[in-house]
């Protein structure tokens, strides 16, 4: 979604509006030390972003139906694997869930896991991930969208916001994983379900940091009516219910229709070719090139790129010694 207020309110002549939709599935503990590899739903099994690969062969927990809706049968799938975890980890734990049509727990076998609902109309007021852990997600993964903009505006592109929904997938875990664990005990403590708040967090200044910082990229961005931080983050279109309890019925539906979703998933490829390893090794040494080593924030980026550098070369010298045996003459 472009952050602008006349995109949103109208498609632009000319331009095609990106119909991917995805529905995240995350889960953290109350002093924020562990968070679970977010479950991403979407629309297609193998997306032409996948380039023909799984969700787990990219490094995914990715499931799919036609709505890119969360369901009862993916919940139970989802709830049975975490209890595997806890019983593989040795730990019990509770479960705080929304009063959701697909959190449907019933007959499950569950040793680990205990699972509470919030009663109707609550999740907003005590639920921990809605009071302020998405919003911290949200501003993270947004901060990604608008740097890349920025780029393809830099770049003189055509379409400055266009993303493919596996470099979106990248952004939102990337994003997840930089929630820090003050952020999230602070979230729960906001409740009032355990221990209240007794002093100041410095969480509070790490996400207006973000905020600055997204008010500064929209107004890099050439844009006729900006919107504000809390539209950006907060846009109409997300506030739809993404659960449903599918009936067996519909699940023959869905599955037969599953197959065409590959073929006409309505998302936008980006134009540009993957980068071969040359190319990408071109880029690193300019980047590189580039950096004073008098300043320590470039030092740190210095190290952070030689270590990109030494992955890339790694991984081709792997497949070069790969090559060479299976084209051996016996």
């Amino acid at each position: 979604m472009a952050p602008d207020r006349t995109i949103a309110r109208r498609q632009i002549e000319g331009s095609k509006k990106n119909k991917t939709r995805l529905t995240f599935v995350f889960t953290a503990n109350a002093d924020g030390s562990h968070k679970m590899e977010p479950l991403i739903i979407g629309h297609a099994q193998r997306p032409r972003a996948f380039d023909r690969k799984s969700g787990e062969q990219l490094g995914f927990y990715y499931r799919s139906n036609a709505k890119a809706w969360m369901t009862g049968l993916i919940f139970r799938e989802w709830l049975q694997k975490m209890d595997q975890q806890m019983q593989d980890a040795n730990r019990k734990v509770l479960l705080l869930l929304d009063n959701a049509p697909s959190h449907v727990v019933r007959d499950l076998p569950l040793t680990n896991v205990q699972v509470f609902l919030f009663p109707a109309n609550t999740t907003s007021k005590i639920q921990p991930m809605d009071a302020g852990i998405i919003a911290a997600f949200k501003r993270r993964y947004r901060r990604f969208q608008l740097q890349d903009a920025i780029d393809r505006d830099e770049q003189q592109k055509a379409d400055i916001y266009k993303v493919d929904q596996l470099i979106a997938m990248k952004w939102a875990k990337a994003a997840w994983n930089d929630i820090s664990s003050k952020t999230i005990a602070n979230c729960f403590k906001h409740t009032g379900l355990f221990e209240r708040e007794t002093q100041k967090n410095e969480v509070g200044s790490e996400e207006q940091d973000i905020e600055n910082e997204l008010k500064d990229a929209i107004n890099q961005l050439p844009i006729s009516l900006p919107m504000s931080v809390h539209e950006l983050i907060n846009p109409k279109e997300e506030q739809r219910v993404a659960h449903e309890e599918i009936l067996d019925e519909d699940l023959i539906k869905l599955s037969s229709s599953q197959d065409q979703e590959e073929e006409e998933d309505g998302e936008v490829m980006d134009e540009n070719p993957a980068m071969s390893t040359k190319e990408k090794l071109n880029v690193l040494h300019s980047c590189i090139s580039f950096l004073d080593l008098s300043n320590p924030n470039h030092v740190i980026a210095h190290k952070v790129l030689r270590n990109i550098q030494f992955e890339i070369q790694t991984i081709e010298k792997k497949q070069t010694i790969l090559d060479r045996y299976f084209c051996k003459e016996y």
